[in-house]
């Protein structure tokens, strides 16, 4: 350990700064004396080791400082804030000050005792990013603190590996991973990866380790047939072999679920030349050599991540048909690459310079530091969900925005998804969506090059429905928060409206109406109606999955009761009958279903003996069944355990006549593998009647069909049709 291993990666260093390090090294060094880490090494080793790796990233002086100091603060009684100030001005003074407030907030005894694990580490990502919002720098000097704790974790105990390990793939990675910090990146995830799947590790680093010698000497060939056919077309580059990361490989086979030996790109190259027209010129040769494998190039210098990321990817098939992975790319563009933000910190000491991929970068953390501050802070576990998505998810697509900036979402994601994370105003008011300049529907799952155009009102707020998973309106966290928060904010009596009138349409809508609100509330677990309703306003639940719950409660009661029956009945043997109805005490009748009401799983259901027909099964509250006058024919029957049966259901749906009405409506249908007869359609005045029948197995998927087909533009209603609105047909 020797401060000249600091100053080597800092040659142009001024004597001011180059005091300034020596002095934070010599007083972090008493600080720390007599001081040891677990695995028995001096304290002062650990601190020495963040300043090395930010020195390595070449950040200023003040921020070496400031790794040298990080712990003093929170490790030596004796020292403060204000002697850290005092000794090495304000600047250094903060950036302790912030990497301080970060490491004490899980831990402290000053936190809410009754606090929950949700509640502690939303409140320490939100710390990170409000000190990231002051001083990236916290940040950096963060990451580096991280990385040398991981590659000294194998002295703490199995629980302290597998929860640091974690968070570092949650958080510091994908924190590395958004700053554009590939060089921390890839270490950050391999030791994570390295303490949480050791068996996996072990099983691809062999794997790697086995083939090395062969790889080498395959990428020594293709090097220099690059390298010489460069030289002939002018073009001075230089080309090395790129190392494939383990974790990046194991990502990879899960992703397309293949073994080690068909990851093609476990060989790869890197070409580095001087400017980006070389860039495509090379792309060019390469692809003249060698024959390009479909669907695998990628141009991030037309269109950079948003993280700043630039280069062209393209794989291609050599003579021997094995495939090669090539990045090709700028010196600058491969600083970038290497060490993000940090590569473009000196553009902040002057102003008068442009940045635009420093910019781009800053302006995302702002866009974080934006969610941060407008999040409901009652919330702790929705928030560590949204910036845990936002941050590492690893698929991801890119869109333009109507000015062609370029937006980076998680594949899947939709237009509500995207208007959120514009700005959540856009979000709240948005009413319709443009995709490259056409109309779509707001569950449209949009694909990296879109252009995408919100269409918004000037009042009004989100719907209920965009929470309800199962219909597909948004796929990130961070726009359900968004959504979810709005709904808290209008108010308990707002609320209990709201919600009175989502679970009121929803039984409407599947010919429940008959349930009492109040029997619901108590048997789906909650204190009372209002809490129930108000939990629907607020959208911590949706309405559909709280009638769900309700059929699957009656449902498992059925089966308890057969069961019961069924075990003092000795002719049954355990057998179901026809259509998947199970009938107490009795076996080898026919059973049909009543076409007066229509019954299907989920419902209440009664069967009635018939003279010459076997047993007819009704709804308990069918007309026919109330208005019997041989009650002594009623017999108990259940839905059986079957999911292979199909039930036909009555629907109708009004819709505004319009071009591609019945187009939609069938696409909807088909789109859930459900099966639909009896189609009428008449219209009245521009209004266009459906009356059909689905064949549904489950009342829940009848609940999710009729949600999508109501989300149709011009649709006034669909309802399951009600026994009661029907003609009945004699028993």
């Amino acid at each position: 350990m020797n401060i000249d291993d600091i100053f080597v990666h800092l040659p142009m260093l001024a004597q001011t700064d180059h005091d300034l390090i020596e002095r934070a090294f010599t007083f972090a060094s008493l600080a720390h004396e007599g001081q040891t880490r677990k695995s028995g090494q001096p304290y002062i080793i650990h601190p020495f080791n963040v300043a090395l790796i930010l020195a390595e990233m070449r950040l200023d002086a003040p921020t070496i400082a400031a790794a040298f100091l990080h712990d003093t603060v929170e490790d030596c009684e004796s020292i403060t804030i204000d002697d850290v100030e005092e000794e090495f001005g304000k600047e250094v003074a903060q950036l302790v000050h912030g990497v301080t407030k970060i490491e004490q907030l899980p831990t402290q005894a000053n936190s809410r005792q009754r606090s929950s694990g949700s509640e502690r580490q939303a409140e320490y990502l939100r710390q990170i990013f409000m000190a990231m919002g002051n001083d990236v720098r916290v940040i950096l000097i963060k990451l580096a603190d991280r990385l040398d704790n991981m590659r000294s974790l194998g002295a703490l105990s199995r629980d302290r590996q597998i929860k640091n390990a974690r968070e570092t793939l949650d958080v510091f990675a994908p924190l590395a991973n958004r700053f554009g910090i590939g060089h921390l990146k890839w270490q950050l995830e391999d030791l994570a990866f390295r303490y949480l799947e050791p068996e996996k590790y072990r099983e691809i680093a062999m794997h790697l380790a086995e083939r090395r010698l062969s790889r080498e000497q395959d990428l020594a060939r293709l090097t220099h047939q690059i390298e010489t056919t460069l030289k002939a077309h002018g073009i001075k580059a230089q080309i090395s072999g790129r190392p494939k990361h383990i974790y990046s490989i194991y990502r990879k086979m899960s992703r397309k679920q293949v073994q080690f030996d068909q990851i093609f790109d476990v060989r790869a190259v890197r070409v580095m030349v001087d400017d980006v027209a070389q860039c495509y010129q090379v792309l060019g040769i390469i692809h003249n050599l060698w024959r390009p494998v479909s669907g695998e190039f990628d141009d991030y210098i037309a269109a950079p991540k948003e993280n700043g990321y630039r280069s062209l990817h393209t794989a291609i098939s050599d003579e021997g048909g094995k495939t090669l992975e090539v990045q090709i790319r700028t010196h600058e563009m491969h600083q970038d690459a290497e060490y993000g933000i940090a590569a473009h910190w000196k553009y902040k000491e002057n102003k008068s310079e442009t940045d635009d991929v420093f910019d781009k970068r800053i302006n995302y953390m702002r866009r974080i530091l934006q969610n941060v501050q407008d999040d409901d802070p009652e919330d702790a576990e929705g928030f560590v969900e949204m910036v845990v998505q936002d941050i590492s998810s690893y698929d991801r697509i890119y869109v333009f925005t109507p000015r062609r900036d370029i937006i980076d979402l998680p594949d899947g994601s939709t237009p509500i998804d995207f208007a959120y994370h514009i700005h959540t105003e856009v979000g709240h008011r948005c009413r319709g969506a443009k995709v490259n300049g056409k109309m779509v529907s707001l569950s449209y799952k949009l694909q990296t090059g879109d252009h995408v155009e919100i269409v918004t009102s000037n009042r009004g707020g989100p719907s209920l429905d965009w929470m309800n998973e199962n219909l597909g309106f948004t796929k990130t966290q961070r726009a359900r928060q968004k959504i979810r928060y709005w709904f808290r904010k209008q108010g308990r009596e707002k609320a209990i409206a709201i919600g009175r009138d989502a679970l009121e349409r929803e039984l409407k809508r599947l010919g429940m109406d008959d349930y009492v609100r109040a029997d619901i509330a108590e048997r789906t677990g909650f204190l009372s109606l209002d809490h129930m309703l108000i939990a629907i306003g607020y959208g911590d639940v949706t309405a559909p999955s709280i009638v769900t719950r309700i059929v699957q409660l009656e449902q498992r009661e059925q089966e308890a009761k057969r069961d019961e029956l069924v075990a003092s009945a000795p002719t049954v043997n355990g057998k179901t009958a026809d259509h998947g109805i199970d009938i107490a005490g009795l076996s080898g009748l026919l059973v049909k279903l009543a076409t007066c009401c229509h019954p299907a799983p989920g419902d209440d259901i009664i069967g009635f003996v018939t003279r010459t027909s076997g047993v007819t099964v009704h709804r308990k509250d069918c007309k026919n069944i109330a208005n019997t006058t041989e009650p002594q024919r009623l017999i108990q029957v259940s839905w059986g355990r079957s999911e292979t049966h199909v039930y036909p259901v009555p629907v109708e749906i009004k819709a505004r006549d319009r071009e591609g009405l019945m187009r939609d409506i069938g696409a909807v249908i088909a789109e859930e593998n459900i099966n639909m007869t009896n189609v009428n359609i008449t219209s009245d005045n521009q209004v266009a009647t459906f009356r059909l029948v689905m064949e549904v197995a489950h009342i829940s998927q009848l609940s999710l069909i009729l949600n999508k087909i109501d989300m149709l533009p011009e649709v006034i209603h669909v309802r399951r049709v009600l026994p009661t609105e029907r003609v009945a047909p004699t028993l």
